[in-house]
């Protein structure tokens, strides 16, 4: 089945972060609540963005149509590997392009800048602003074409990815993840419109934001099932830099190996090495 990306502030959100985990079986709702926009506000560290940036977000974040926390999400997943993809969202765009599921092209334009297009008439441009194993914050500014609009639409969208760790004594890794976006659009008529319809964004927004989580969630499992056949997959990988291909084809690899020592380790009854990293949790 095709993946398509259908609003414009939902191509926005998904475009900054295409790598995010699969849905756990019971996660918290999704809300739009002051309360958790003033945490998520709360929550962006940005007294350690470049002023630049910093006045950016704050602008957006002030100036915000729609707010959305969606669905926390836990899933089983090596934490090199989550974190990698997180940052290397190319790299999951391009294995759709591989596989033939995908409208939306992305490519990587700077260390941390991207520019994405959902095949559908979304343009925009993607900035990393900031990054570290509990927290990522990216910004994104595009416009959006469609039959129905008489012009272009622009908009700003802000995207907050909380993370946390645990290994549980099986040795298993869980990854919890929590994503905040901030959309503003730039039209009063059309954000009247969007604050209209956005029942109906926020149920899409969280449909696709599953879909694609749960994606990511079948690599993380096929690396440790088929490390060999993830890793014949990363050579298949033209619209990445080659660097990016050899680490990702590295780690697969490592996944696989990690999973086959767990194996071994428990049908062996052996204690198990705790080499978690720093456990964080992500507060609701």
């Amino acid at each position: 089945m095709t993946r398509r990306v259908g609003t414009f502030g939902l191509a926005l959100g998904l475009l900054a972060v295409l790598a995010l985990p699969a849905a756990a079986a019971n996660p918290p709702g999704p809300t739009s609540s002051r309360a958790a926009r003033e945490d998520a506000v709360r929550s962006i560290p940005l007294d350690k963005l470049d002023p630049q940036m910093r006045e950016k977000i704050s602008g957006t974040i002030a100036e915000t149509s729609l707010f959305r926390r969606l669905p926390i999400q836990v899933i089983d997943a090596d934490p090199d590997l989550y974190l990698f993809l997180v940052r290397h969202p190319e790299v999951i765009v391009n294995i759709w392009e591989v596989m033939k599921i995908s409208n939306v092209a992305l490519s990587r334009t700077g260390p941390d800048t991207f520019r994405a297009s959902d095949g559908m008439g979304t343009l925009c441009n993607v900035k990393y602003c900031y990054s570290d194993h509990e927290t990522h914050v990216i910004y994104a500014e595009g416009t959006y074409t469609g039959q129905l609009l008489s012009k272009p639409v622009k908009a700003k969208c802000v995207l907050l990815l909380k993370s946390g760790y645990v290994q549980e004594t099986n040795g298993k890794f869980y990854v919890t993840s929590r994503m905040d976006t901030f959309i503003q659009i730039e039209h009063v008529g059309l954000e009247i419109l969007a604050k209209t319809l956005k029942p109906l964004l926020h149920r899409s927004a969280d449909y696709n934001f599953v879909e694609t989580a749960a994606f990511v969630g079948m690599v993380s499992r096929t690396a440790e099932m088929n490390a060999a056949g993830l890793h014949r997959l990363a050579g298949k990988l033209t619209n990445v830099e080659p660097s990016v291909r050899d680490r990702f084809a590295e780690l697969s690899l490592a996944v696989g190996a990690k999973a086959q020592e767990r194996a071994a380790r428990t049908s062996a009854r052996e204690p198990l090495r705790n080499d978690a990293p720093t456990i964080v949790t992500v507060k609701e």
